[in-house]
């Protein structure tokens, strides 16, 4: 089957909910070390691909250029909160090329943290949002970036027959073994082309992403672009997020990128691997959880690991009174090849 149960839900004694999905572990050679449901599942991507929608950017030599570190690469390759830290960051990259938000094409939200309700992180009266808020403002400043260093036009920039967006969809496609032709393309929230691919061959791009690409001209930049999604975790995604947790907890080992709908992917620089998942019903909650059981299956986890990451397996469900009334409960095993 393309999906199978991965997480069922409880209340009292009888299953409520289950999460459907399918899980693909492989190797930087594309190799498929372990599965459940059908490794070769087509899913959208939507922001997992953020480093390798940079890569244009990146073996264009326009970091050199531009002198941009790892704070400006972890912006790239984010989905953030839209806290302060990103917003600024967000206009520095934007002003070393001379230009402000209004050259953004990702239109405009609510920053996150407010729609999380953070403690210490309230909207000031008389807030408005723009363009920097959103959570992909840092891929799209990227993009006007490489339009900027180019020489291409600005104002559409995102459509699929731009320059840029034929240069993102090639090394797109290079970065995970696969040809272009062979993408399918949507539109993202952020208007920004997308693609969907087997969760195999994503899971492949996040073995080199992590572990390193030395068959292809993409080494040098998705090392780059590892170091700095793993040294900026808090740049990448936000306080409270998932994504921050599971690269800290990983002592710098892992490299995490959530996107919408149920889609989580996590290299392991040591190993040369990495996993790929989609929560079919895009819940979040058992997409983090599934996450972390994969983790935990493949031998990833320390004791330390474990108990630090035990709280996003989500186990009780907690009502208004603070009354236990169910939990959550992984209900898959990886298979492992040949087995």
């Amino acid at each position: 089957m393309q999906f199978v149960p991965l997480f069922e839900v409880t209340r009292g004694d009888l299953v409520e909910c289950q999460h459907w999905g399918a899980v693909a572990v492989a190797n930087r050679d594309g190799k498929v070390l372990a599965r459940v449901g059908d490794p070769y599942t087509v899913t959208f991507t939507r922001s997992t691909i953020k480093a390798f929608q940079a890569l244009p950017f990146m073996q264009s030599g326009g970091a050199s250029a531009l002198g941009w570190g790892a704070a400006d690469l972890a912006l790239l390759c984010a989905s953030h909160n839209g806290e302060p830290m990103h917003v600024e960051q967000v206009d520095r990259m934007l002003g070393s090329v001379d230009l402000t938000y209004k050259a953004l094409r990702c239109g405009c939200h609510v920053p996150m943290f407010a729609a999380m309700g953070l403690p210490g992180l309230e909207l000031p009266a008389g807030f408005v949002a723009d363009e920097r808020h959103n959570n992909c403002s840092g891929k799209h400043a990227g993009f006007a970036a490489y339009c900027v260093l180019q020489g291409l036009p600005q104002d559409d920039h995102l459509a699929p027959d731009h320059p840029l967006q034929v240069a993102i969809r090639d090394r797109v496609a290079q970065a995970v073994g696969m040809s272009p032709q062979d993408l399918a393309a949507g539109t993202d929230g952020c208007s920004a082309p997308n693609y969907a691919m087997p969760l195999a061959h994503l899971a492949r791009g996040y073995a080199r992403l992590a572990g390193g690409a030395p068959d292809t001209d993409l080494d040098e930049s998705l090392t780059q672009l590892a170091d700095a999604m793993v040294s900026r975790p808090e740049l990448g995604s936000g306080t409270g997020r998932h994504d921050q947790d599971f690269m800290r907890v990983g002592r710098g080992d892992w490299v995490s990128k959530t996107g919408a709908d149920g889609v989580q992917v996590v290299g392991s620089r040591s190993r040369g691997e990495a996993f790929a998942l989609k929560i079919m019903d895009g819940n979040m909650v058992a997409q983090v959880a599934a996450a972390v059981e994969v983790m935990d299956q493949l031998g990833w986890l320390d004791g330390a690991q474990r108990e630090a990451l035990a709280r996003r397996r989500a186990p009780d469900i907690v009502n208004a009174r603070g009354l236990r009334v169910g939990g959550r409960r992984a209900v898959f095993t990886l298979q492992r090849a040949g087995v």
